[in-house]
């Protein structure tokens, strides 16, 4: 694939160490109910606790049926997981992800040629790989490269919300959540990103700090 300039378009999500979860449902002004609204970032130790699994959900409130059906990764859109490994709030580190044809494309992690708002698809990097865009309603396709794992494509939106007694908090009716609560996010889905890393390929131990940036090409 050739270089491309990508400009961010939406604010961090997520800076965190092992275990990270975040999200940001469709109320940035810049990109509500846009393809390139991040919905959640999670970062967390795979089923194999030598591997750390990235995950960003994008284009987040889709209903069952046509709308997921019909929702398509944004082919002007890359996905950048951020890393630091050496707490300066800077990224040592990225993992790049775009679209294009059916299929989602990765880069890295490797070092990125520049760092902040604007990147440059690592296209020269040996980390490379691809998987095919699963389809709403299939089994989901994994691929398996260069001692990672990918996924890309939509899923049930896991984040667990009950917005209803939030309103209610905030407007002093009540002081707490209920237990479990009402998820307001059921029945809704997003389309996801997923790679699974060796801890070995991020510095292998200690602490990072990382989150997840939406960049739109200019």
């Amino acid at each position: 694939m050739k270089k491309t300039k990508f400009l961010i378009s939406t604010a961090v999500l997520g800076i965190a160490t092992l275990v990270a979860i975040a999200a940001d449902h469709i109320d940035a002004p810049a990109v509500q109910g846009g393809t390139s609204d991040i919905t959640d970032f999670y970062a967390f130790e795979g089923e194999d606790d030598s591997n750390i699994a990235f995950v960003a959900n994008v284009q987040g409130l889709l209903g069952s049926g046509s709308d997921t059906q019909n929702a398509a990764f944004d082919e002007n859109v890359l996905i950048e997981f951020n890393i630091d490994t050496n707490d300066d709030k800077i990224e040592d580190l990225v993992i790049q992800a775009t679209a294009r044809d059916g299929k989602m494309y990765f880069f890295g992690p490797v070092a990125p040629s520049q760092t902040g708002l604007n990147s440059t698809i690592a296209s020269t990097t040996a980390n490379q790989a691809s998987v095919d865009i699963s389809a709403y309603g299939e089994s989901a396709t994994i691929e398996n490269a260069n001692g990672m794992k990918f996924f890309a494509g939509p899923r049930d939106d896991p984040f667990f919300m009950d917005f209803a007694q939030y309103g209610q908090i905030i407007a002093g009716n009540a002081s707490s959540f209920n237990s479990p609560g009402t998820d307001t996010f059921a029945g809704t889905n997003v389309m996801s990103i997923v790679v699974e890393v060796p801890k070995s390929m991020i510095g292998g131990s200690g602490t990072i700090n990382t989150w997840v940036e939406s960049k739109r090409k200019q």
